[in-house]
């Protein structure tokens, strides 16, 4: 995925907790990416932010519009959240930008 193409020419929304960025990319799949500034937190912080995303991502999010390249950014206050408050602020998030299916 070219993150500077999604940066760059796609929409971002945002809530408490992440922003995305989100493109058309006109494939039948959609790309995830990760992007987890250093201001976050050490490495070990931004490894545990960034796995439970994926398995948020993985578990719930199944029904993802096909498609488009997607960019999860989590903003330094998602470091104090809970599993369930971070997969609250992804649906949320992902409902923003109109890119999970009803």
């Amino acid at each position: 995925m070219e993150f500077k193409k999604v940066y760059s020419g796609g929409k971002n929304y945002w809530n408490k907790y992440l922003i995305i960025y989100v493109r058309k990319n006109n494939l039948n799949y959609t790309r995830i990416g990760y992007s987890i500034s250093k201001k976050v937190g050490n490495s070990v912080v931004r490894n545990k932010i960034r796995r439970r995303m994926k398995e948020i991502y993985r578990l719930k999010l199944n029904n993802i519009k096909e498609g488009y390249d997607i960019i999860i950014i989590p903003k330094r206050n998602a470091v104090n959240i809970s599993y369930l408050e971070l997969e609250s602020a992804m649906l949320h998030i992902f409902k923003l930008g109109d890119i999970i299916e009803k």
